[in-house]
């Protein structure tokens, strides 16, 4: 049975069919997740739902426990991560109530935001070159057919740090660096997916033309959440129809550590090795 992991609003889990509901209490080294996870079946795949900012909203984008998130989905057995997203449009052809299915990141967030699995004794470098899972991306690009909702099959993320919306200058100037989106959450998330081995998809909910377009209403919270609601109800329909098809994992995803580890085994200390063992336990075993 495919295991997917959905990280997004509190309000996605709430989905027609979702059977054998559990919410689920997990513990990392990194410290709890957002909030709990809530693992369901729906079809013959089981969704495993984490509000990314809480149930309630009270985590801002910087202050989200992002290695926590990954660690705990990835103990849960989920091997697909959606990062369903809400952003600003930064491309007139994307309009608010959009869809985008991601392929590129910039990522324009700060060092307060823990990035990296690999830290003091063990380093790792894992490959960015192509941060999203191709295979997750095409499916998500058929859900969204089948849904019949407006989606652009690719597109360039820019991660800014927030909590505030972007000036004017910057807007402007993500533009000419070929962002076709921004938002505020799928940084360190995607590369953290990568180093724990889980294919990465962003569906990202456009909501606005952030404030490069001058001749709209500037972007504000009443005006992201009422496009929201849509949204929300048109990504539990991608996601029922992503359910409905056969899982492809024919992607290199699942082996993105294996030459990304240049430590050596025998260098790395035992509690390292415990704490990281849902992560590269297969990695320590010698054959």
């Amino acid at each position: 049975m495919a295991v997917y992991g959905i990280i997004g609003g509190s309000g996605l889990y709430q989905m027609d069919g979702l059977r054998n509901v559990e919410e689920l209490e997990v513990t990392t080294p990194y410290g709890p997740p957002s909030d709990r996870i809530f693992c369901g079946q729906l079809g013959d795949v089981t969704l495993c739902f984490l509000p990314r900012h809480g149930r309630n909203h009270t985590l801002p984008p910087s202050e989200i426990n992002f290695r926590a998130n990954i660690f705990a989905l990835k103990t849960l057995g989920v091997e697909q991560v959606i990062s369903v997203s809400a952003v600003g449009s930064l491309q007139q052809q994307i309009a608010p109530g959009h869809m985008v299915i991601v392929d590129q990141f910039i990522d324009f967030t700060r060092a307060s935001r823990p990035h990296t699995f690999f830290e003091a004794g063990i380093t790792g470098h894992v490959s960015m070159a192509d941060p999203t899972c191709h295979c997750l991306r095409q499916a998500l690009l058929e859900a969204t057919s089948k849904v019949g909702v407006t989606t652009h099959s690719s597109g360039t993320y820019i991660c800014m740090e927030g909590p505030q919306f972007s000036s004017r200058a910057e807007s402007h100037m993500y533009r000419q660096w070929g962002a076709d989106i921004v938002g505020m959450t799928n940084m360190p998330e995607a590369k953290l997916a990568r180093e724990a081995e889980l294919c990465y998809a962003t569906l990202a909910l456009s909501t606005d033309y952030d404030c490069w377009k001058e001749d709209e209403e500037h972007v504000s919270v009443d005006m992201v959440l009422e496009v929201m609601h849509q949204n929300v109800s048109n990504a539990r329909r991608v996601l029922a129809a992503l359910a409905q098809m056969p899982p492809l994992r024919d992607c290199s995803c699942s082996q993105a550590a294996a030459t990304a580890i240049i430590t050596p085994v025998e260098a790395i200390a035992p509690h390292l090795k415990e704490k990281l063992a849902p992560l590269y336990k297969k990695y320590w075993v010698q054959p």
